[in-house]
C-alpha cells in the first residue's frame, strides 16, 4: 500500500485551525481539516499516528488514507471538499411515459375507489403496459414536477 506524507505550510496550518475552532462549515469539512492537521509530518506539527486518529474521530482508516492521497495528489482546497459522485443515474421516467401517467392520473378513478391513489396509478401503469415496474414514489416525484395534485 501506498504511504501519503502529508506535509502542511503555516498558512495551511492556520487555516485548517480556524475551520476547526468555529465557523459554518459541514461537518465533513471539519473531519478532513483535523485529519489533516494530525497527520501532518511537517516542521510545526508533531505527528499522531493514524491509529489513534481513526480512534479519536470514530472514522475508518481508509478515510484517513482518502484524505491524505486526495490532499497529495490533488492539494489543499480538493483534501478540504465533498468529491463529486461520478455515477449515473438511469432516469426512470420519459416525456413519453409522463404524460400516460398524468392522463390517466386525470382520468375517472377505478370503480371503488373516490380518488387516484399512488400506488394505484403505479400498478395500473404496469397492467396497462406503458412501463415494466414503476414505484409509487416515481409517479410522486412526475406528479409533484407537473405541479399535478390527485388529492384536490
Amino acid at each position: 500500500m501506498v504511504k501519503y506524507k502529508v506535509t502542511l505550510t503555516q498558512q495551511e496550518r492556520l487555516e485548517l485551525l480556524s475551520i476547526t475552532k468555529g465557523g459554518t462549515h459541514t461537518s465533513k469539512k471539519v473531519i478532513h481539516a483535523l485529519i489533516l492537521l494530525n497527520c501532518d509530518e511537517g516542521e510545526f506539527a508533531d505527528k499522531v499516528n493514524n491509529e489513534d486518529v481513526a480512534k479519536v474521530l470514530k472514522i475508518g482508516m481508509r478515510t484517513i488514507d482518502r484524505v491524505k492521497k486526495r490532499f497529495v495528489e490533488e492539494g489543499f482546497e480538493a483534501a478540504l471538499e465533498n468529491s463529486p459522485t461520478t455515477r449515473v443515474y438511469e432516469k426512470k421516467a420519459d416525456g413519453d411515459m409522463e404524460a400516460h401517467l398524468i392522463a390517466l392520473a386525470c382520468s375517472k378513478a377505478p370503480e371503488g375507489f373516490s380518488k387516484w391513489s399512488l400506488r394505484l396509478l403505479a400498478d395500473k401503469m404496469v397492467e396497462l403496459e406503458y412501463v415494466d415496474d414503476i414505484s409509487y414514489e416515481t409517479v410522486r416525484r412526475v406528479l409533484k414536477k407537473t405541479n399535478y395534485n390527485p388529492g384536490k
